[in-house]
């Protein structure tokens, strides 16, 4: 065959590919990805709402601006209540954020060390996690510890546990993924240990502590460790697709208003949240940014250095195949580009 008949093959191959490829998209996500943009984010998140969430919350603060709130859909679907930008939310793993600088501070005080093992803090758990000996706080914090995720658990969800021990449960005994630091798996399960972890070194929950050294430096007084400190009426609702409830009264952690997240990221972002020597600590073990998402909720929290802003979004419908997940970082990807427009980026 010649090489221009070669070209022509492929390129038939391709062509073909591309088409078949689109019968596996949803064409809600296509849709979503090719309509015009819109001028301002008000209409980006009443789009969103036209796309099938429930209910969209939407934080921007640019740099020497004042910050911007965004709402659309409803708080409350069955009481016909207009979502409010500045209800309670579950941010699910954006909490892994305030976790990771809370272990930052008790290192740089000299209260736990990256570098030492679940088997110097948690000797019990020797023989039931394997690699215990080997696996370090500064490899849970990366998730390059290698432990399974308890909730891959077959049907996690639909009884999702409540405790430690219950979460525990779910993994003791279980085979490594991989070995320590071989790989990199995100993994709640790490997140469990260094929230014991902290708990026992501390000798009180550790939230208590993130509220003492992050929240209220910070001001962040619509930040909470659970649902037993809040109004009810002010989270806003969750919605899974498929079932037909609401899921606001399910206990997943913190709750936080977009501002709150948005407050901490740029402190986060900008080192004003770090003590002397804890910055340096910090960016070698973790991000600064987090998505999350747990039954009815997910949210995104990202810092754009081109824009020098922080983006916050909240969105309170979820579905059993993400769909919902990636049309989301579609509306998110569209967000950040109607800023860049507005700044003539």
């Amino acid at each position: 065959m010649t090489k221009k008949k070669t070209k022509n093959v492929l390129r038939v191959v391709f062509i073909l590919a591309s088409i078949s490829s689109l019968f596996f998209v949803p064409w809600l996500l296509v849709k979503a990805w090719i309509l015009p943009l819109p001028d301002t984010i008000q209409e980006q998140a009443d789009e969103a709402i036209g796309h099938g969430f429930d209910g969209m919350i939407v934080y921007v603060h640019q740099a020497g601006k004042p910050p911007q709130y965004f709402a659309s859909g409803w708080h409350n679907r069955e009481s016909k209540i207009p979502a409010r930008p500045d209800a309670l939310f579950k941010i699910a793993s954006i909490s892994k954020l305030y976790d990771a600088v809370a272990v930052t501070k008790l290192v740089r005080d000299g209260r736990l060390s990256l570098d030492k093992t679940i088997a110097d803090y948690l000797p019990e758990l020797v023989g039931r996690i394997e690699n215990a000996e080997k696996i370090t706080l500064r490899l849970m914090i990366k998730h390059r510890s290698g432990i399974p995720n308890f909730t891959d658990a077959p049907n996690f969800w639909a009884a999702p546990t409540q405790t430690y021990e219950e979460s525990l449960a779910l993994i003791l005994d279980k085979p490594a993924n991989f070995e320590p630091g071989k790989d990199y798996e995100y993994c709640n399960t790490n997140y469990l240990l260094l929230n014991k972890i902290m708990d026992d070194v501390l000798g009180y929950e550790n939230f208590d502590f993130i509220r003492e050294e992050i929240l209220l430096p910070l001001d962040l007084n619509h930040t909470f460790g659970s649902l037993s400190e809040v109004d009810l009426d002010d989270v806003m609702s969750g919605y899974h697709v498929g079932y037909p409830h609401d899921l606001k009264a399910d206990e997943h952690g913190m709750l936080a208003t977009a501002e709150d997240v948005g407050i901490f990221l740029r402190a986060l972002n900008d080192g004003s949240l770090f003590a002397p020597g804890e910055q340096e600590i910090y960016a070698s073990v973790y991000e600064y940014e987090h998505a999350g998402w747990v039954p009815g909720y997910q949210s995104f929290a990202k810092y754009h250095k081109d824009l020098d802003a922080v983006i916050i979004e909240f969105y309170s419908t979820t579905d059993p195949k993400l769909y919902n997940w990636n049309l989301s970082e579609i509306v998110n990807n569209r967000i950040a580009k109607i800023l860049r427009k507005q700044k003539g980026l």
